[in-house]
Formats: structure tokens, sequence, C-alpha cells
């Protein structure tokens, strides 16, 4: 904590790096960022398969997207092109709702990413504890976590590039594979096993968080826009490939599985496809799915952490945030947000995998009912406001553009156990605190806040709002 007599400054005076030195992000290491932000691969789907069988999977995550990612990356494409600065989210709540609401924004999904990356370290552990045992529990398993944590948090501090292409060449590693499988498996589909439903025998509380959580998340980019090459023409164009691709590598692995090899429900839980990959191809297909789940968590998880991180940065720089957090690292990289990121996802990884998607699930949907009052406010208030992406729908298709994933928001939420809902809406009041906290904090200035001169405004350039037509 800093003395009393500290003074204001403004972001760039003397608090980070020339900004100028670091490379921008361009449009393929950027769709593959988007894909770990997302995806990573069909790893974790399996869950789909044992909560709804082989028929309900398969529809799920073919149509789903319309429902959700389709108008999730829409408004990220619009609202991420309108702000081109670090922050995203939290700075279009911000502008649209004001600062309170813009700091719960960036509570709620900072501390929904870093559940989210609590994950991966388990999905990788569960992915290797069948080849070696004794990862499944107890110290080694701790300490795999702590291990794998601290070398995939060095590489988000050596910089946002660097992530990007490390994310190309897993991405790769990670996909390979299924394409491998699904020739191999050509001999041995079965297409009557696709149909295979029991609508008596339905988790939908399962099968929609499995499906939720595997296609959300598109909003994550727009934390780390500023890092981004000419973002907009990039971002819109990054978040339309990468939509394909995801859906892509979820569809067809589960077409796969689920038309070669016998379906027994109760074994599709994570993990599974390395079991389907040794019955199609062999030892050597099994060891290469491992690796690449291996590899895949270590993409989603830098991405995750590089959305985080960022956020954060974001955040400080519109003065939400104590100074300190704007501050880069000689790499251009955010070090107090990595930190922070980091020591939270050691904190929260001994939750369960369900327990963990059912929690960031929770918390994620109260944000992005947020998100979907700034998008249409923002519409109303500043239609002249400069948008180099707009989505081709008027103020009215901009409101029927959020009723779908609003009504899903609403589902999920209803179906959430008693023991998440709880967490989650403490974790959402912890938020409330923390505000005035911050601002006593600045009143006091106990710490520096700072307002970055290179900040555009963007609001200001269109007319009076009292005179826009809504």
């Amino acid at each position: 904590m800093e003395s009393n007599n500290v003074h204001y400054v403004q972001l760039g005076e003397d608090s980070s790096p020339k900004l100028e030195r670091f490379q921008k992000v361009s449009v393929i290491p950027l769709v593959f960022l988007i894909f770990y932000e997302v995806s990573g691969g069909p790893f974790g789907v399996e869950d789909s398969v044992m909560a709804a069988g082989p028929l309900l999977a398969l529809i799920g995550f073919l149509f789903f997207p319309f429902i959700w990612s389709i108008p999730e990356a829409l408004i990220t494409a619009e609202m991420g092109t309108m702000f081109p600065e670090n922050g995203g989210y939290v700075v279009w709540v911000a502008s649209a709702l004001g600062p309170h609401w813009g700091f719960q924004q960036g509570w709620m999904k900072w501390l929904s990413g870093v559940i989210d990356n609590a994950l991966y370290p388990v999905l990788f552990l569960d992915y290797l504890k069948s080849a070696i045992p004794a990862l499944e529990g107890g110290f080694p398993r701790i300490l795999a976590v702590l291990l794998l944590t601290t070398a995939l948090t060095y590489m988000n501090y050596r910089g946002l590039t660097i992530v990007g292409r490390v994310a190309i060449v897993l991405g790769v590693f990670s996909l390979v594979p299924f394409a491998l499988m699904g020739l191999i498996a050509i001999p041995k589909l079965k297409p009557w096993r696709w149909c295979m439903v029991d609508l008596k025998n339905v988790n939908w509380g399962l099968y929609l968080n499995t499906l939720f959580w595997n296609l959300n998340y598109w909003d994550s980019i727009s934390t780390l826009v500023g890092e981004v090459e000419d973002p907009g023409k990039t971002l819109p164009r990054a978040l339309f490939y990468a939509l394909i691709l995801v859906v892509f590598a979820y569809f067809f692995p589960l077409l796969i599985g689920t038309g070669a090899a016998p379906v027994h429900r109760e074994l599709w839980s994570d993990g599974y496809f390395s079991v389907i990959a040794k019955l199609i191809g062999g030892v050597w297909l099994r060891t290469w799915i491992q690796g690449a789940s291996a590899v895949s968590n270590m993409g989603m998880f830098i991405a995750e952490m590089s959305s985080d991180s960022f956020q954060l940065l974001g955040m400080a720089e519109r003065g939400m945030l104590p100074e300190i957090f704007a501050r880069r690292s000689q790499y251009g990289t955010p070090l107090v947000g990595i930190l922070f990121s980091a020591s939270g996802v050691i904190l929260l990884s001994w939750l369960s995998f369900q327990e963990i998607v059912a929690a960031e699930n929770f918390l994620y949907c109260f944000a992005m009912i947020m998100e979907f009052i700034a998008f249409v406010k923002l519409r109303m208030q500043y239609p002249e406001a400069i948008r180099p992406y707009k989505v081709p729908l008027g103020t009215v298709g901009a409101i029927f553009l959020c009723i779908p994933p609003t009504l899903l928001i609403l589902v999920v939420l209803a179906l959430a156990s008693p023991k998440v809902m709880a967490i989650s809406v403490i974790a959402v009041l912890i938020g409330f605190f923390i505000q005035p906290c911050m601002t006593y904090a600045e009143k006091r200035q106990w710490f520096r806040f700072s307002m970055s001169s290179d900040l555009p405004d963007i609001l200001s350039a269109s007319a009076d709002p009292q005179h826009n037509e809504s």
C-alpha cells in the first residue's frame, strides 16, 4: 500500500514501456486465440452424450450456435470495433450503464474467467491419469497443478504475440488426430447409432451446461482488442473464421465417436475420446489424443489468462482499478493482472469438473445480460457513433437478436443447483462490496488511479443522444 502523498498521473507518462515496441496480433493468431477462448477442441463435450445420448448431443452442437454463439459473436464484433481498446465488455457496460455497473461486469467476468481457467488443469490431469495413475489424487496431483499453472503463467508473461503463435501450433496438433480418426473410422461407421435417444432419460441440467460452457466466451477476445492489428477489419473476420472452426471441431469428433464405437452413455465422461481413439485406431492414436488434450488445455489456459489479465489492464486504464494493474512488463504484458489471475486459478483448482462448469456458467449468465442491455442501449442512444462493423439489423432487430440467448440464460439459471446458486450469488455480492472499497481508496489516495490519455472518446463523436432516433 502506498502513502497518502501519492499523486495521480496519466498512464503512459512513466507507467509502462512504449507500446509501439510490441507487435500487434494479426488475424490468424487471433482466430486461434478465439478458438481457445471458446473451445480448444472436443475435449469436455463427452458429458453431452452421457447426459442426453448421441442424437441430442449432435443436434445440440449443430443448432445451439444459432441460439447463442452467433448472436454473441455478432455483438462482440460490433462492440469490439466500436470500442477498440483493452477492457472490452467492461467498457461497453460502463459506457451504457455507468462506471458502477461497468465494475460489476468486470468483477463477474473476471471471476467467471478465472473459474473457467481452473478447469483446464483438471481436464489435463483427467486425460493423463489413465497413463499415469499417480495423478488421480493426493500430493502428486496438487504438485502437477502448481507446476502446470506456473509454466503456463510464465508463457503469458512473455508476450501476447508468442501466445498467439503457440496457439496456432497447439491448435493444429490438437485437431489433426481427430481428422485421422475420422478417416480410419469410415468402414466402422453405423449411422443408426446417431439416432439413439431416450427422452425419458435425459439430464437436462448437465446437457445444457455442457453445451453452454463449450460454446460461450466469444466476447472474451474483446478485452485485448487494443493489442489487435487494425481491429475494425481483423476482429470480425477472426470471429467468423473461428465460429466455423469451433462448430466443426465439436460436431465432427462427436459424429465419428458415436457412429464408429458402441454407445455406452454411462462411459461418456471427460477423457472418453482417448478410449474411443484406441478402439478405432489403436494405442498410437489414443496416445496422440491424450497428448492433444494436454496441449489443448495449455492453449485454453494461456488464451483465457491473456483475456483475464488484459481485462484488468483495461479497467485500470479506465480508472476502475489501481494504476499498478495497467503497468506492463518489458514484454508488454500486464504482470499484476497475470499474477492475480494465476492465484485465482490455483485457489479454485480443487473444485470438480461439473462444479466448475456450473459455477462459471451462473456468473457468466449475469454478466451477459448486462452486455445485451448495453448493446441495445448504445444502439438506441448513440445510433450515429462510429461502428467499423455493425450488425446488419436495426434497433428492433438488435432487440430480437438478444431474445433467444436471454431466454437460454434464464433456463441455465433455473437449472442451477442450490449450492451453485448460493455460491454464485455470494460471489456477485462481493463485487458490490469491492467497488465502494475502490472508490474509498481512491478518495483517500491509498492507491494511484489514472485515466489513460490514449483512450478514444467514442461516444462524444456522435450526436447528442437526446436528438438521436431510437
